[in-house]
């Protein structure tokens, strides 16, 4: 069986990340590109790698960035498309021009949550997430909220989504960006604003994943940057604060 993995396409436009701890902030020019209507379910995890699931339409938890990685190479693999990730050893390249499925960057996250409104939610909370509030113990099944514009689904609560981002924790240089809060975080971690950092092969009940798909030009892609990573890893050795922090 062909996994269905469903997209939406997302214009291309501009979104501003912000450093609270600089009190700075950045504006990204992003190209189009596709993310996913829902985030990866148990079911399509099942036709990927052959795993069985308990609850096809909940989306799949206990997925660490590694494996949320390896997913992605899973899914080009299965519809014929250049994978967009190699592996040496733990070490994880992103090939841009690469047509595959990918995580999507943190910028390209923000401005898809986001579907153009300058709010922290893109509708009301109890409409669109699912949140502590809920008194929920595991992430509901994908779909039960309303959409944002863009057509997608749950960028807000019920699970925290990776991005391939560095989350820039000098104490921890590996970890990644995880977004959108979850079933088990409070309404103001579930913003379109708030980010999270966790290791690559850090997995827990309420961190998922999204895909999303999009070549590009050069070596540095939709507000993400190698050599900015490059950097930050010298700047990590040293001691130095680095990255953003979103308000």
């Amino acid at each position: 069986m062909t996994p269905d993995i469903e997209l939406a396409r997302v214009p291309s436009g501009s979104v501003t990340l912000r450093d609270a701890r600089r009190r700075a902030q950045r504006t990204v020019e992003l190209e189009a590109f596709e993310i996913g209507v829902f985030a990866v379910t148990q079911e399509l995890v099942a036709e990927l790698i052959g795993e069985s699931a308990a609850h096809p339409r909940r989306p799949a938890a206990h997925v660490s960035w590694q494996r949320a990685i390896r997913l992605c190479n899973a899914a080009s693999e299965w519809e014929g498309l250049d994978s967009a990730y190699t592996f040496d050893g733990e070490q994880v390249t992103w090939h841009v021009d690469a047509d595959g499925y990918r995580l999507p960057t943190e910028a390209e996250w923000e401005f898809a949550c986001r579907a153009g409104s300058p709010a922290a939610h893109y509708g009301p909370l109890a409409d669109v997430a699912w949140t502590a509030a809920d008194n929920l113990v595991a992430p509901r099944d994908v779909g039960g909220k309303l959409p944002n514009l863009f057509g997608t689904f749950d960028m807000l609560g019920n699970m925290w989504e990776w991005c391939w981002d560095l989350f820039d924790v000098p104490r921890d240089r590996d970890a990644r960006v995880i977004r959108g809060g979850s079933f088990a975080t409070t309404s103001q971690a579930a913003s379109a604003h708030t980010r999270s950092g966790a290791r690559p092969r850090q997995a827990q009940d309420d961190i998922g994943v999204r895909f999303a798909r999009g070549a590009f030009d050069g070596p540095d892609a939709q507000g993400w940057s190698a050599k900015r990573d490059r950097i930050n890893e010298i700047e990590s050795d040293d001691g130095i604060l680095t990255g953003w922090v979103s308000l």
